[in-house]
């Protein structure tokens, strides 16, 4: 990116719009080549050997930063053996160098339907930092102790030498540990025979694991996510909706496991350190969600400090519902976002009363950081978890770790401000996308459902496309509509009609506007005067007199491909994310942002 570039109009407004770097500073760039594309035999002497483990990558088809590198076995006891190994960024890139100042200008990594922007150059990100299968490669290991119940007895940190024996895709992994009969399962069982038990070791620890998440009261949103397939003039081909599997799942647990084992090793040492704090509900948004629910005939139990387990329980009760996403979107609205800071108040969500990011060095910051501080530890032959390799000599805290708390409080902003930022500007880029797809579809009228009520009209989400768009309260009729932003509908005063969140409806597009993001939409006619057969949220539309049929919808600018749960940290993989236009690679996605 430091050629000339001609940007797609959605990426350049994104890019311009959010004051995204993309031009390399060529002192980072030296850097960045300085270190050659192969690992070193002086490197390898000071680490731990893992090379002979059939450690695996298991990513999004498209991803070429590798970040993790998984392996597992069954001890004759009944305990289980994790291992996670990560990237060690914090080997190539100096504290306080040109590479060290422009990583931490990004914060992270930003993605985009077919286009990235990457937090490190691509000579580290694509090549000598990612776990590419069958090279030798530089990670920090998590060596786990998982008890047969899915309980973490124990862990420690080594930097240690891998060599990936593959680079599998999470349909594949899907293909070979999942029931089925299939050409791609047959394919893959044939080419990957000598790691089948492997990822079936893999997949039994994964169904541990999950069992006793929720047994301990985590919350799990399962929000649709969406795809933006573009083809080579770079115009939108399809939006499709993004299946997860239990690869997908398998891999978000074992990231989980590491995060957790970072925090408690991070809070043992007593140093001053980033975590991934995410705060329980806001008192009045909390009081607002109950008011609505108990229209629906449901209840969030918890007092005035609801735990996860109450939320979950909820979440339960929504299965089969129609309306189960909407609902879903209000729970997460009722939150707190997920931020980066060195106190540590545990995330709510995940119901962990400690966590960090360690899985994603290669894209984001505050993981670079942890790196960094466990580094430190390792070296330093302190504790017991951090174990170093015969011969390492010791790191000073002055050229590896030279933070104080002030400076972590500073970092935490930084980092929580990037990863906003990154939000935003792939939010805008998908819509912008979304716009564009839309524009052949003038006139056309589409099935919806009402996905945000406000004063001034109403989001309707087009079926099947999960994209939004609005329909302004000035084309609702000749009436004046009050809003109640708590019940989350528009009542019109004279004929008494009712819109309500959750309310299915036919709408017509009538304008699109690309640069603003904004479908404009007005319910068709087939909608019909006086029309009482749609319901809201499970409930029978209310009219006072005689009104016109129902209105729905959310959009100005149409729909997000991530919607609000990524923000909020619980969609993807534990801090992973792909290369797609996902969250990816992302609780988190994305992998997702937990």
């Amino acid at each position: 990116m430091n050629s000339p570039l001609v940007l797609r109009p959605d990426l350049k407004a994104a890019i311009d719009g959010h004051g995204l770097p993309i031009v390399w500073p060529e002192a980072a760039r030296r850097e960045a080549r300085r270190p050659g594309g192969k690992v070193k035999p002086a490197e390898i002497a000071q680490r731990r050997d893992l090379r002979d483990l059939p450690f695996v990558t298991i990513d999004g088809e498209d991803a070429k930063d590798f970040d993790d590198a998984v392996f597992a076995r069954r001890e004759d006891s009944g305990d289980w053996t994790l291992f996670v190994a990560i990237a060690d960024v914090s080997h190539y890139v100096a504290v306080g160098g040109a590479l060290d100042l422009e990583a931490q200008n990004r914060g992270t990594s930003v993605y985009f339907p077919d286009f990235v922007i990457p937090m490190l150059p691509e000579e580290l990100s694509n090549e000598l930092c990612s776990l590419k299968p069958r090279v030798d490669r530089l990670a920090l290991a998590c060596e786990m102790r998982i008890a047969a119940d899915g309980e973490m007895l124990d862990f420690s940190f080594r930097e240690a030498v891998i060599h990936s024996h593959a680079r599998l895709t999470y349909n594949q992994v899907a293909a070979m540990i999942l029931p089925g009969d299939g050409r791609r399962k047959r394919k893959s069982l044939q080419r990957y025979e000598a790691l089948c038990g492997h990822l079936d070791d893999l997949h039994e620890l994964f169904k541990v694991l999950k069992k006793y998440r929720a047994a301990s009261g985590s919350i799990e949103f399962e929000t649709v996510e969406t795809r933006i397939v573009l083809d080579a003039g770079g115009a939108v081909r399809e939006i499709v909706p993004v299946e997860r599997n239990d690869a997908h799942r398998m891999i978000e647990e074992c990231m989980l496991c590491a995060n957790v084992a970072a925090a408690r090793l991070l809070l043992e040492s007593g140093m001053p350190a980033l975590y991934r704090v995410h705060q329980g509900p806001d008192e009045e948004k909390l009081a607002n969600l109950r008011e609505y629910l108990r229209g629906l005939g449901l209840t969030l139990k918890g007092g005035g400090e609801p735990r996860p387990a109450d939320y979950q329980r909820l979440l339960a009760r929504l299965a089969g519902r129609p309306d189960r996403e909407l609902l879903q979107t209000l729970l997460i609205r009722s939150l707190s976002q997920a931020v980066y800071q060195p106190e540590n108040i545990g995330h709510f969500g995940l119901n962990f009363p400690r966590y960090a990011h360690f899985t994603s060095p290669i894209r984001r910051y505050p993981d670079l950081l942890v790196h960094r501080a466990i580094r430190y530890l390792i070296r330093k032959r302190a504790l017991p978890a951090a174990r170093a390799a015969d011969g390492a000599p010791k790191l000073s805290r002055g050229k590896i770790y030279p933070y104080n708390s002030f400076a972590m409080e500073e970092l935490g902003e930084i980092c929580s401000t990037a990863e906003r930022r990154a939000d935003a500007a792939g939010y805008q880029s998908v819509n912008w996308l979304k716009c564009e797809y839309m524009r052949d579809r003038l006139g056309d009228e589409f099935d919806g459902i009402v996905s945000a009520v406000t004063g001034f009209g109403l989001f309707v989400q087009l079926k099947d496309f999960h994209i939004d768009g609005l329909v302004h309260i000035s084309t609702l009729g000749n009436d004046y509509y009050r809003h109640d932003p708590v019940q989350h509908l528009l009542e019109g005063e004279r004929k008494g009609v009712i819109f309500r969140l959750g309310d299915p409806v036919k709408v017509q597009v009538i304008s699109v506007l690309p640069e603003e993001q904004k479908i404009e939409l007005r319910l068709a006619q087939s909608n019909g005067e006086g029309g009482d057969e749609g319901r809201g949220a499970g409930q029978d539309r209310q009219r006072k007199g005689k009104g016109k049929g129902k209105g729905k919808g959310k959009g100005k600018g149409k729909g997000k491909g991530k919607r609000e749960s990524r923000r909020n940290g619980f969609a993807g993989r534990a801090g992973k994310r792909s290369s797609g236009n996902r969250d990816r690679r992302g609780p988190a996605q994305g992998r997702g942002r937990k």
